[in-house]
């Protein structure tokens, strides 16, 4: 948007057109600088039609709600990062012949940025949503910087970040997205966090917490976040990243002594992790606070993990967290699990590398894609192996959902692995014995075979 800078109007123009007070306007120019009118040889202010722009812009922006130190901020973050604040208004600036004046204004509030595209959270989420889809790297940073500017690093992460990368994981999940496009859009995210994580205050208020992910777990996200808001508010936080073995994390804990672990975990295998994990804290008397998709997806499984579940949302994890260090709670312990799991899952894993084979040579003969066995295999064994350790066959039902979908990514269609399904169930048949029985079970009941009745 191109406006003059002309001097032109005097100060009842702009009153007229802005409805702002005189007061209002005269302690925005000496307090913040913004506008900048120039002065007649008589030391009466002139305002250019970039001036009652911007006056407008600043009026639109305390409407939204936002304060005018706020909004001042975000006007100089937008000019320091090489933007016009006044480009991409919508509607367009349009002017009319203000028939008082005899001169050439803009007409009302409205048209000159009634909304500026991009200013509420959920435009600036799409924007960076857009942005991350198309590898535009300066759109998706300039709608954080604007965001950043607008609303709480909190709001910001959760509202653009989290639902972002949500939306664009859906859209690679049902095959609308690459995984190169949910990799870039990951890269930035995560450079975003680093960057508040490394900015963040030094410590001032006691406890030591440790945050990971448990082995095999790769999504970071939430942990990062709970790191930076933990270190806002004052908490010494290591935070060791993805994919932490349990003996790494033992030489930790013996180096730093923390008071508070917190991992997160989002699949079944990595909940089967985190369950090995929170065995050897609750036996070393370590408090552990745990979250993620699969404990709200499943939730029997949190009866399995000795620990305090963080709750379903991200933003109500960090008041627990307090809480936990504050009153110092017992962690709960784990419901029981039936010998019979542990013993079944000894047991697959002995014949784990048959059945497989079998499968194998069954679907060759049926010309089944090489591809297509090789992730099913995949998938099924590390579930099955998973769901044992945590004490219930049941607990593959939503992975099992879940898998049909993301194999989709694959091509491989949901009538070829109910193909799958049924050749592993006739193979486990014969492969295994009586200790396999929960899982030919549970395979008959998925393949629709059960005399009995299936949970």
């Amino acid at each position: 948007m191109s406006l003059s800078k002309v001097p032109t109007y005097n100060l009842k123009v702009v009153l007229q057109e802005t409805n702002i007070k005189p007061d209002t306007l005269r302690a925005w120019e000496r307090r913040y600088g913004l506008p900048k009118p120039k002065r007649t040889q008589g030391r009466h202010r002139l305002y250019s039609e970039h001036d009652i722009a911007v006056i407008k812009w600043l009026i639109v922006r305390q409407q939204e709600g936002m304060s005018i130190s706020r909004a001042i901020r975000l006007w100089r973050n937008l000019e320091e990062t090489g933007q016009n604040p006044l480009d991409g208004m919508h509607p367009p600036l349009t002017t009319q012949l203000n028939q008082n004046n005899g001169i050439t204004v803009p007409t009302s509030v409205n048209e000159v940025g009634g909304s500026v595209a991009g200013s509420t959270i959920s435009d600036l989420r799409q924007r960076w949503i857009d942005g991350c889809l198309r590898y535009d790297e300066l759109v998706a940073d300039s709608a954080l910087t604007q965001a950043f500017a607008l609303y709480p690093a909190d709001m910001v992460c959760l509202e653009v970040l989290q639902k972002g990368l949500a939306h664009i994981g859906e859209l690679w999940f049902y095959n609308k997205a690459t995984v190169q496009q949910e990799h870039f859009a990951s890269a930035l995210a995560m450079r975003r966090l680093n960057t508040l994580v490394t900015a963040a205050p030094p410590p001032n208020r006691p406890g030591k917490i440790i945050v990971a992910c448990p082995a095999d777990e790769h999504h970071v996200f939430a942990p990062l976040f709970l790191t930076l808001m933990l270190r806002y508010k004052g908490w010494e936080t290591i935070y060791l990243g993805a994919n932490v073995p349990r003996e790494y994390l033992e030489t930790t804990i013996a180096s730093t002594k923390p008071d508070l672990i917190v991992m997160t975990a989002q699949q079944l295998h990595s909940a089967a992790s985190l369950f090995q994990v929170a065995e050897f804290l609750h036996q070393e008397g370590i408090s552990l606070a745990y979250g993620g998709r699969i404990f709200s997806l499943t939730p029997a499984l949190r009866g399995r993990i000795a620990g305090h579940f963080l709750g379903e949302q991200l933003d109500t994890a960090v008041p627990t967290i307090a809480n936990i260090l504050s009153k110092r709670p017992s962690a709960p312990g784990h419901e029981p699990i039936a010998q019979k799991y542990p013993i079944a899952r000894r047991h697959f894993r002995q014949r784990q590398a048959a059945i497989e084979a079998e499968v194998w040579r069954v679907l060759q003969q049926e010309d089944f894609p090489y591809e297509h066995i090789t992730n099913a295999n995949m998938h099924l064994s590390r579930d099955i192996s998973a769901a044992l350790t945590l004490g219930s066959v049941s607990f593959l039902g939503s992975e099992v959902a879940w898998t049909e979908t993301l194999l989709l990514n694959y091509d491989m269609p949901p009538d070829l692995l109910h193909r799958y399904l049924d050749v592993y169930r006739d193979a486990a048949r014969v492969m295994m014995q009586s200790e396999g029985a929960p899982i030919i079970e549970w395979l008959q009941c998925v393949t629709g075979t059960s005399e009995a009745p299936c949970d």
